[in-house]
């Protein structure tokens, strides 16, 4: 059974959809193809819009409408994440990094994982990875990605390689 055009007085077969709501609703008409070539035509989303709501809505289309924090925000999971790291120092008066011999560690797979995401060599010292890690964040931070999810996610796995690594210098002192 074929749908017939939605279009007034058109008895052609209704194969191409088309919306009849702006609010990216699952509403929509099927239309011949002559008449959603006339819909795409004229169509435009930000009819009834004025300019400041035109301009919200892009800018909220930046972060796919969701809402975001800017890095400087007290609760910016980030800056909390970012924070925290930074806290931990391993450093201990007695022992130095460079005094130990990383040749006799035996690292696991999830941190040879965690070497090869940050982008280096396996048994680097800790300030290396910590350098490493700063130059990273800045790079991948979505803030200074304008708000691109998969930046984000980058940063999460960058972010999880440094705590395991982290968790692993914290046992060899």
């Amino acid at each position: 059974m074929k749908n017939i055009c939605d279009w007034e007085k058109c008895n052609k077969a209704g194969e191409y959809k088309a919306p009849i709501e702006r609010d990216n609703s699952k509403k929509y008409r099927l239309l011949c193809l002559e008449h959603v070539k006339e819909f795409n035509k004229n169509w435009n989303y930000f009819k009834d819009m004025n300019d400041t709501q035109i301009y919200d809505f892009l800018k909220s289309d930046m972060t796919w409408h969701k809402p975001t924090q800017s890095f400087s925000s007290s609760d910016n999971f980030f800056k909390i994440l970012w924070k925290n790291v930074l806290k931990g120092e391993y450093h201990s008066p007695n022992k130095n990094f460079k005094d130990l011999n990383f040749k006799k560690v035996k690292f696991d797979q999830n941190d040879l994982k965690a070497f090869s995401i940050l982008g280096i060599k396996v048994g680097q010292d800790w300030k290396k990875i910590q350098h490493k890690f700063k130059i990273l964040v800045k790079k991948f931070h979505p803030d200074m990605n304008l708000g691109n999810k998969k930046f984000e996610d980058k940063l999460k796995v960058i972010t999880l390689a440094y705590t395991q690594l982290k968790k692993t210098y914290k046992n060899i002192i």
